[in-house]
This record gives structure tokens, sequence and C-alpha cells, in this order.
């Protein structure tokens, strides 16, 4: 899933993002979090209920996520006496196996991590996840369109606590001296800006192909431009890429590949480790940009010297996967995705909705931000966000129509592996266009 790539990007980024972070108006040191006082719309009559205990498994290990979390812990049980958060920090990589088993049985914790799509779809099935739609339909719309991946069967079984957004990171100084005065909007301008910084000197676009899951931001962008949004939740929903937008896909992403816009050797590239990788190389100027989502700043701004952190944000801008010809996609669609929790039906209610509402609070969302986790579910927060570029980001998927989460969480788990599969497999030469899209459809 997504969200692993991004916890470890976390991981390489967070000292630096909650360094720029407390450098910025007002600061935002996680400590504070112990004192910021829960809003008066989620304090209410649970502290007048019996004692109630909530077991809570989230991904945040160790470092500022961790901190936060606790944080928020101590400043909402204050406001909820009698409300007892017990926190469970579980690595990652153990969610996909220790959430089913729980699932399975009788005693699932309160609240886990959620990353919604397809894979709560799945998780729906057990009978074990609250339909929290009663107790968040009176804020959850605050947070926008993005939200709307955590909603199933038309009921909220889950609640974002942050979004992430897939787009171009590009040096806006790299541009100018290769006479591009504007980001380009179309596939045709992208070429013709490609080969304008060729001729500069400058390699156009780094992808870390060693890692392969970059490789499906890709096809997956070309497929949300050619297909309608309605024929996207189609495919998702039935696990099938039979339409005849999903083979146009493919033939645009072949068609722009033959035009050598990656770095010499990108299928030996990382996507985030070392100055050599894909990251390190719009860092240190030697690509113009990537596609990739937005913890790619904190990324690069780990692989380069602090002194230079300031110029590359300053440098750094952001934009939208351009259109194809003849697409039928809503231009202004992102590919995104996002971390959330969800409430299991042994869960005390309203508390469990409760806690999550406070996480999406302005107050806290900026604390999520100094963990350099992604952007701010509420869109409230994005004034807080260190990064120029991100809030160009961030208010992209604020206002998009929709967000197409990424194929591989949208689907049920298998069959986005596969596809992550095929389409790294054809980027190293390895396989059919037609095997990008044999690869889901069928049985889940």
């Amino acid at each position: 899933m997504r969200s692993s790539r991004a916890l470890a990007a976390v991981a390489i980024a967070a000292a630096t993002v909650t360094a720029a972070a407390a450098c910025s108006s007002g600061g935002s040191s996680s400590s504070s979090s112990s004192t910021t006082p829960v809003s008066s719309s989620t304090a209410s009559s649970t502290s007048a209920s019996a004692p109630v205990t909530l077991t809570w498994w989230n991904n945040a290990t160790s470092g500022a996520l961790l901190t936060v979390w606790k944080n928020a812990i101590t400043a909402f049980e204050a406001s909820h006496p009698g409300v007892t958060i017990q926190n469970v920090p579980i690595q990652n990589e153990q969610f996909t196996t220790k959430i089913p088993a729980a699932l399975a049985g009788n005693a699932p914790p309160d609240i886990y991590q959620q990353w919604g799509g397809g894979q709560e779809a799945t998780q729906l099935a057990s009978g074990k996840l609250t339909n929290l739609t009663s107790n968040v339909s009176s804020w959850i719309g605050e947070l926008g369109s993005a939200a709307q991946n955590w909603k199933v069967k038309g009921g909220w079984y889950g609640v974002p606590y942050d979004l992430h957004v897939v787009g171009f990171w590009y040096r806006k100084d790299l541009f100018a001296r290769a006479g591009i005065t504007s980001p380009p909007t179309t596939i045709a301008q992208l070429e013709s800006d490609d080969a304008k910084l060729k001729a500069a000197g400058i390699t156009p676009i780094a992808v870390g192909s060693k890692d392969r899951w970059p490789d499906a931001f890709w096809w997956e962008y070309f497929a949300v431009r050619e297909c309608p949004t309605s024929v996207i939740q189609q495919a998702m929903s039935s696990v099938s890429l039979s339409n005849a937008c999903f083979g146009k896909a493919t033939t645009d992403m072949t068609n722009f590949m033959k035009t050598s816009p990656f770095q010499t050797g990108f299928l030996g590239t990382s996507s985030q480790q070392g100055a050599g990788s894909s990251a390190g190389m719009v860092a240190s100027g030697k690509a113009a940009m990537e596609l990739q989502g937005d913890w790619d700043p904190g990324v690069m701004a780990g692989l380069i010297p602090a002194s230079q952190t300031q110029s590359l944000y300053n440098n750094l801008g952001w934009f939208p996967f351009p259109t194809v010809p003849g697409g039928q996609g809503n231009p202004k669609v992102v590919l995104g995705g996002g971390d959330g929790f969800t409430c299991t039906n042994g869960a005390a209610e309203p508390a469990c909705a409760e806690f999550l509402q406070y996480l999406d609070t302005p107050a806290v969302q900026k604390q999520i931000l100094g963990a350099g986790v992604g952007l701010p579910a509420n869109p409230a927060a994005n004034g807080d966000l260190v990064v120029p570029a991100e809030r160009t980001a961030a208010a992209a998927a604020g206002s998009a129509p929709y967000t197409a989460i990424y194929f591989d969480t949208a689907l049920p788990t298998q069959p986005g592996q596969n596809l992550d599969n095929a389409i790294a497999n054809f980027f190293a030469g390895q396989g059919s266009g037609a095997q990008i899209t044999s690869s889901v459809n069928g049985p889940a």
C-alpha cells in the first residue's frame, strides 16, 4: 500500500520538516498538543457516561508522529473524563495480516489504521466495522471530496487524518534555464518541455523504477485522464479494467516513453534512498521534475545539506498531471490517498467518532503536519504547510471533484499487487501492454 512508502519517506524527512515547521510563523511544536483544548464541537456527553477504554492500533511506532499521538490522547482524555485511549503502535507492514485476523476474531481493536478504498470495502464484509455516518455527517464535509474514499455503500466506515496527492514536483530554476515560462497542461506541452530541457543539458524527468511502485503512478494517471470518473469507480468496484479507455492509457504511456523522458539507467534508480535516487536528483538539480506523492519535498530535503533546504523549497513548484488528446477524464481529478482510522462495532460511541473528529481539528492537524506525514485532511490547516509547492498541491487536492485512490488500494489486495507488478514489468520491457489490464480482470 502507498502508505508504507509515505511512512518510509517520513523516516527520512521528519526531522527536517519538523525543524522547518518550528521556524514558520507561530511554530508547531508537538509538545504543545498536550495542552491543546478539544473544540467545543467534540466535547460531548461522553464525559457524563460510564467510563470506557478505546484500544487504538496505529502505525506510529517511533518519531514525531508517535509524540503527536501521545499528546493528542492526553488532551482528548482531559476534555472527555471517563474516556481512556490505549495506544497500541504496530509496524506498518504488519497491518496487512493483523487486521484481517483481528476482524475474523471476537475482539478486534476499537480503532485501527485505515486506508479506505477497496481494502475498507473488503473489511466491511466482516461485519465488525461501525457505520460512523450519524456521528460524522455534521462535520466531515469540511474535509472535502477526498473524504469520500472512506465511504462505502453510502456510509462512512473510516475517517482520514491526512491526505496524499500525486503530481509533478519541479525545479522552477531549471525550467527557467530551459526557457520554460509555465508548467505544461497537456502531454504535448510536457513532451515539448522535455525537449527544451534536454537541449539545455538537463534531465527532464527522474523516476525511481528500481522500487517498481513509482511506475504505477504513470499508468494510473494516464487512465484517470482517459477514463471518466464513473468508469474508474466502476472498474475498482467490479475489479475489471476491460473498458477501452484503460487500453488507451497504455497506448498513451507507451508513446510517452518512446520520447525517452527519464534519466539514463532509470530502471536501477531508487526513489527515495540516497543522493542518486530520483528524489535526490531533483533535490540536487540533476533532474527537472518527478511524478511523486506529497511526501517528496520532505524526502528531497533529507538528501541535501540543511543549508540548501530553503533554496530547494523556494525553487520547488507543483503541477497536476497533464491532459491527453481526446481523454474523457476530468482534468481536475487527482490521484492520491491518505491515512485514517476506523471504529469497530465494539467501540463505545460517540466517544470513538469524537476522537477521530478531534484528530481532524486544525490544532491537531497542524501538529500532524509538523510530523511530516502528509497533507492535512482538514483544509483549514493548509496555511500551516511549510513548502509553498505543498500549498499548491493541497489546493488542487481540496478543489478536486474526485480523488482517484491509488489503484492498488482501491482494488482488493491481490489484484492491486498484480497491477503494480504488470506496470513495473512493462516499464522494464518485460511485459506487454495487454498484460497490464488483464492482470486485474477476473475474480479477485
